[in-house]
């Protein structure tokens, strides 16, 4: 491989930013909230990755294509939005401390699935 994938790029950014939020919500979070955190992200992720293949199928949608097409440059700005929002979502548990950030990290682990099931659709291309 000569090149790096962009869309496996992207998943990393996404991936980095998710633990960036996970740490945020547990140094600023509800105390305690650690595990909860770090179980949530791996299984929906894991879950999102796992699933979403098949419910497309199900529900007869076309198959997705990855995020980032190298004839458009325009995709990598906006797939670029995925990690950009994560690392300002990773600043809220700064601002508010003290609450339980779990709803946030779900999210979070939903968009990071989207982006490894992007990467791994444009690795089987």
């Amino acid at each position: 491989m000569n090149r790096l994938e962009p869309n496996l790029m992207l998943a990393f950014s996404t991936g980095v930013a998710l633990a960036l939020l996970i740490m945020t919500a547990t140094a600023f979070g509800a105390p305690g909230q650690a595990a909860k955190y770090l179980i949530t992200a791996v299984v929906c992720s894991a879950l999102f990755v796992a699933f979403n293949g098949g419910m497309n199928r199900l529900l007869k949608r076309p198959t997705p294509q990855p995020m980032i097409h190298p004839a458009s440059a325009a995709s990598a700005v906006w797939a670029g939005l995925f990690p950009l929002v994560l690392i300002i979502a990773a600043a809220a548990p700064v601002f508010s401390p003290g609450h339980d950030y779990g709803l946030l990290i779900l999210i979070a682990s939903v968009w990071f699935g989207v982006t490894v099931d992007s990467a791994i659709r444009a690795n089987r291309i």
